[in-house]
């Protein structure tokens, strides 16, 4: 792990040739004089972060093979698994379970809190899925995860897509039954959920949109909506109810609504995914390239 000040940071941005951006924050959801401080580096591709109980992170470095630990009392970052199954998306699930879309065989796992591993889902309708890449759980317990193809110079498989499209999963409380509950979608990737288990966003990739879900009391998905014009490899919620999106631009903020109202760039080419952590929720958690980034916020995240 590597620390550095802001200074430090701006000035590395400029000798990669990248200018970091201004920080826009139209309601004051950024700490007072708050700035992106680099938490750790020399990674290959950082992805899925997801605090636990008590606001460490938990991120993978997926080229790498490992699911990483950030400390939220002493800001150090440790090996969780050093063989992870290729994992992308991460999630807590109700009981304290690390669930993670293992993607070297397109399945989910579940990680107990002393590392080990238990296989949740092989397949769907008797073939291998795309590759699990980003999910949610709900409060009951189901498991919402996106199932995008994204061809892997690991795999033993057969590259091709297994499935008949890119589809967004749920898996019932209990892990007894699968279904696909959005079907519509071209390249769905980013996913989340709110606290009270009524609304689901997935954000379309491939498409550049993002659209809102009604959950019903099954677990199926209604009224769909578009939400965005922009797709997104992350997302995020805060206690507020903003939406906070990943892409080529870093973190960018939008209300309910769908009014944008902030923007937070990592100056790399690629941010990928977004959490809130440590003790109080209160920071902003950013994977982004070969790095993960903190930004202190006034307001937690969604609980």
């Amino acid at each position: 792990m590597q620390k550095t000040s802001p200074l430090f940071l701006a000035c590395s941005f400029l000798f990669l040739g990248v200018v970091q951006a201004q920080i826009t924050d139209l309601r004051s959801l950024l700490a007072p004089g708050a700035t992106v401080e680099l938490l750790g580096d020399g990674y290959k591709f950082t992805e899925g972060p997801t605090p636990d109980k008590n606001g460490n992170v938990y991120f993978t470095d997926q080229p790498n093979n490992t699911i990483l630990r950030w400390d939220a009392t002493s800001g150090e970052i440790s090996t969780f698994a050093a063989a992870s199954g290729r994992s992308n998306g991460l999630y807590f699930d109700k009981k304290g379970n690390l669930v993670a879309c293992a993607d070297m065989d397109n399945q989910l796992w579940s990680w107990d809190k002393n590392g080990k591993h238990t296989t949740l889902i092989e397949n769907y309708d008797n073939k291998l899925l795309n590759g699990p890449n980003d999910l949610w759980v709900d409060k009951k317990g189901g498991i919402y995860f996106t199932d995008p193809l994204y061809k892997r110079d690991y795999w033993t498989r057969d590259p091709a897509m297994q499935q008949d499209g890119q589809h967004v999963y749920y898996l019932s409380p209990g892990g007894k039954t699968l279904t696909r509950v959005a079907e519509d979608l071209k390249q769905p990737n980013g996913i989340v959920g709110t606290t009270n288990g009524k609304t689901l966003y997935v954000a379309d990739i491939g498409d550049r949109k993002t659209y809102v879900y009604d959950i019903q009391k099954d677990g199926s998905l209604a009224n769909k909506k578009l939400f965005v014009e922009m797709g997104s490899d992350g997302m995020t919620l805060d206690s507020q109810g903003n939406v906070y999106l990943t892409g080529r631009s870093g973190v960018m903020i939008y209300d309910k609504s769908g009014a944008e109202i902030g923007n937070i760039p990592t100056g790399k080419g690629w941010t990928a995914n977004v959490c809130f952590g440590g003790k109080d929720r209160k920071t902003l958690f950013i994977t982004a390239m070969d790095a993960v980034y903190g930004v202190k916020m006034n307001v937690p995240g969604a609980k």
